[in-house]
């Protein structure tokens, strides 16, 4: 049950004109994932399975109503600010054009939020890009006692850890303007894999499991702060 603030934090970024009621098939929802699509060669849309059972894990256990599909839209979209919640991820080259510059910078420092999620061979590429967005800011590591990893389930060590990669711990790093959280990078997670179909890599239920449940404690945090 999603506790009285967060129904009230879903209200407020209604009336700031954040999010949006989306309809899909006659049916109204209060959020929708959005994933970002950027130019550079990277594969965006790698984990085809991830969202979709993010989505069902969401419908499930909180009371958002969540719309049954992804939506996909890159920088320049008009429909960019309609969306509370970004979501990226791949293994190769991510570019910004500068419009997508501007555009990208004007969305987070008014409300926006991205989440990032390093799906191996992203790191390089898309911290030069972020350096675009906002050169005069620097990623920093959330501490463990962040909100981000208690507002729904307690991860006490910070993010699980999915998948080898370079056999490091993983990392949550953020971007904040303001005060406020308005980007939030995954490395040394893959929690976009974790989020597909268990057969799909072969992974145990319980890492299933964590990679969703941190997937919507993301999702919280970004709709309510």
């Amino acid at each position: 049950m999603i506790s009285k603030y967060f129904k009230f934090g879903i209200g407020v970024i209604f009336l700031l004109g954040m999010l949006v009621t989306v309809t899909a098939q006659d049916q109204p929802y209060d959020f929708a994932i959005a994933r970002l699509h950027y130019d550079g060669g990277g594969d965006w849309y790698s984990d085809p399975s991830s969202l979709p059972n993010l989505i069902n894990f969401l419908q499930e256990n909180t009371d958002i109503k969540v719309r049954p599909e992804e939506v996909r839209l890159k920088p320049q979209d008009p429909q960019l600010f309609l969306y509370p919640y970004f979501y990226m991820t791949g293994h190769g080259n991510v570019r910004f054009s500068e419009s997508d510059v501007q555009r990208l910078r004007r969305y987070l420092t008014t409300g926006g939020f991205l989440h990032a999620d390093d799906n191996y061979g992203m790191d390089e590429s898309f911290r030069r890009e972020m350096k675009k967005v906002f050169p005069n800011k620097e990623f920093v590591e959330l501490p463990y006692d962040h909100p981000i990893y208690h507002i729904k389930y307690d991860f006490p060590n910070g993010l699980p850890k999915i998948h080898k990669h370079d056999g490091k711990p993983p990392k949550g790093f953020g971007i904040f303007h303001d005060g406020r959280l308005i980007v939030f990078y995954t490395i040394e997670t893959d929690l976009g894999d974790g989020w597909e179909d268990t057969d799909v890599h072969n992974d145990p239920l319980a890492k299933h499991e964590a990679a969703l449940q941190m997937g919507t404690n993301i999702i919280l945090y970004a709709l309510t702060h």
